[in-house]
């Protein structure tokens, strides 16, 4: 059986490529909504946001280099593949360079990672909720991220 993928990993190895490269980035997404709500949350990928004055080809030359496999560009993303097997995906939107500004500098595996703050984080969750175009299960974990972020956190002894 291989092994599993490690977020964690995956997180720091990115984050410490673009931090020497003097790549600005955020930690966005369900990882960011486990930290700044303190409750577990499951998710697919690592998700970070980079300004979009950066390059895309500086940004693909410089987590390659760090040893992630480019999967694919599109429109707002490129998406890697971390030598462990997990997947990151790079946001590229306007809607995130200021919140890329204020990020939070947060230790995370024993590394310093910029984290986007929490008051962006739901900003950028009622967004996505709100668009007519997203998936419909999409939507719903964006409003329960949301949710949680706001402090509707389970009791640890709550029960069903």
């Amino acid at each position: 059986m291989d092994r599993p993928a490690d977020q964690l990993a995956a997180l720091v190895d990115a984050a410490s490529a673009l931090a020497a490269s003097a790549i600005p980035y955020a930690l966005i997404g369900g990882i960011a909504v486990g930290i700044h709500s303190e409750v577990p949350r499951a998710t697919q990928d690592v998700d970070i946001a980079v300004p979009t004055g950066i390059p895309r080809d500086r940004v693909t030359a410089v987590l390659t280099t760090a040893g992630f496999d480019l999967l694919g560009e599109f429109v707002h993303s490129l998406n890697f593949r971390h030598p462990g097997g997990e997947r990151v995906q790079v946001a590229i939107d306007e809607a995130f360079d200021d919140m890329i500004g204020r990020a939070e500098p947060l230790e995370v595996g024993g590394v310093a990672i910029a984290v986007v703050s929490k008051d962006d984080l739901i900003a950028m969750k009622e967004r996505s909720a709100g668009d007519p175009s997203r998936r419909p299960s999409k939507a719903l974990r964006d409003r329960a991220d949301v949710e949680l972020l706001r402090g509707d956190v389970p009791e640890p002894d709550e029960g069903w």
